[in-house]
């Protein structure tokens, strides 16, 4: 791979990743966060799926009455099968915006932001070095 290749390839990982850590996995980090003083209820795993994309719904009940609702994106908890118990926080206006007790300090929405941010930071460094090596090269004569 060329230079001017590996610093398209590494500006646009770079780029890529800098925007899922801060359009994605930080509002949901931020989200999972909002519920802290959130209503605490047990609840059983409804449907099980990949809980960190937001495949998983978990029913409880809130104010006399059952709900299932959408564990977010970030949530853990994909390993446990259908039918197991969990501690759940939800919007007291709102049950339906409900995350596991666990996650609601960021969880893995906030590790994921940590680590995507980082890998874009490296990426945008490796374009700079391949940018500065690129402009340090002799021109040619075509």
């Amino acid at each position: 791979m060329g230079p001017r290749a590996s610093l398209v390839m590494s500006l646009a990982l770079g780029l890529l990743l800098g925007a899922l850590s801060l359009l994605v996995m930080l509002p949901a980090a931020q989200h999972l966060r909002s519920l802290q003083d959130g209503e605490r209820t047990q609840a059983t795993l409804h449907t099980a799926g990949s809980c960190m994309a937001g495949h998983c719904q978990v029913k409880f009940e809130a104010g006399g009455r059952t709900v299932i609702a959408d564990l977010p994106v970030g949530s853990g908890g994909g390993k446990q099968s259908v039918g197991a118990s969990l501690a759940v926080r939800y919007q007291a206006d709102d049950p339906r915006v409900v995350a596991r007790e666990e996650d609601v300090g960021g969880g893995g929405a906030a590790v994921l932001t940590a680590l995507s941010g980082g890998a874009a930071l490296l990426f945008l460094a490796v374009a700079a070095v391949a940018a500065i090596f690129l402009a340090r090269q002799p021109r040619s004569e075509a």
